[in-house]
């Protein structure tokens, strides 16, 4: 699986829920294949919420770590999970 970093440092939401949704939505047929996973780099501590209630309602699983005051979303389709349209 191929990765995909999106670093959106120095936006905040909703420019960066935006961003990241436009990403998501851009590369839906690799995502929903399994051949992409999408991080979304972010210092936004509100994207960690939002981005990630977007692309699980979409149907992604999602996973969020932080390191140094930087948090990385990771976003991903499972196989076998139904993923749906966007926003």
């Amino acid at each position: 699986m191929n990765t995909l970093t999106l670093d959106i440092r120095g936006q905040i939401c909703p420019s960066a829920l935006l961003t990241a949704l436009r990403a998501l939505n851009a590369h839906r047929e690799r995502l929903r294949e399994g051949e992409l996973r999408v991080t979304i780099l972010t210092d936004a501590r509100d994207a960690t919420e939002t981005i990630p209630e977007a692309a699980g309602n979409m149907g992604y699983c999602v996973r969020v770590t932080a390191e140094q005051g930087t948090y990385a979303i990771s976003v991903w389709a499972e196989a076998g999970r139904p993923v749906g349209g966007g926003p």
